[in-house]
């Protein structure tokens, strides 16, 4: 779990380009690359981050912390995103929910557990994400019906965030594998095929859409592990 600082606090009206200032964003997100994306447009926005790999670390954090709305990925290592936003919806005064995936597949589960909004990954663009958060916001906070100015602005995240990405789905194929541990295997084809859409990768895109129909119609998942993993090599070595 990592905390970002944010701005300044001044008054909100007169944030012209920071309108999300003073609100706290708790992403539950296993991906560095994209968290980093998400990490810039927020506090580009005013607002502070905090972030969350995994359930576990999510519940730790909303016991301490009074996050005002939570970003949470349907995919993340110990269980369902969507687990979690039901489990989120049943606490008293909860904080609203939007659920993101790199596939549009999930979206009808993830608002029936209690999301507010659906986003499909990736997403850059300033003025959506400002204007989607402040979209959940209670007509009482004063913000909901204010309007972004930051228009057509989008954010790059850091390369090096990519590579730790891909060199944590290859150290746990590279286990996982030899094991025969299936469950870690579709764990790390969901990862790759979310990081691989949101760096816009169409080889990777293309050998997770492989690996994911392997272990679904129980095919040969460890040969197709290995194509991954060579590609996983070219591109860490680059």
């Amino acid at each position: 779990m990592e905390e970002f600082a944010a701005a300044p606090q001044v008054n909100r009206t007169r944030a012209i380009e920071r309108p999300l200032l003073g609100l706290t964003i708790l992403l539950v997100e296993d991906s560095r690359f994209f968290s980093d994306a998400v990490r810039l447009m927020s506090i580009r926005s005013g607002a502070r981050l905090r972030r969350a790999d995994c359930i576990l670390s999510a519940r730790k954090h909303i016991q301490i912390y009074r996050p005002d709305v939570v970003l949470i990925d349907i995919g993340l290592p110990d269980g369902s995103g969507e687990d979690l936003i039901a489990e989120i919806a049943k606490t008293p005064n909860a904080p609203p929910t939007i659920a993101m995936s790199g596939g549009a597949e999930g979206r009808e589960a993830a608002v029936a557990a209690g999301a507010s909004i659906f986003l499909q990954k990736p997403f850059f663009d300033m003025a959506s994400f400002q204007q989607t958060i402040l979209s959940t916001m209670p007509e009482s906070s004063g913000v909901a019906g204010f309007k972004p100015r930051v228009a057509g602005d989008v954010v790059s995240p850091d390369a090096e965030s990519l590579r730790e990405d891909l060199d944590h789905i290859q150290e746990l194929l590279r286990e996982a594998v030899p094991a025969k541990d299936k469950e870690c295997v579709r764990y790390c084809a969901q990862f790759l095929s979310s990081v691989a859409r949101v760096s816009d990768d169409t080889d990777l895109i293309a050998v997770g859409i492989v690996l994911n129909t392997q272990l679904n119609t129980n095919g040969p998942w460890a040969k197709s592990c290995q194509q991954v993993l060579a590609l996983l090599d070219d591109r860490l070595a680059a």
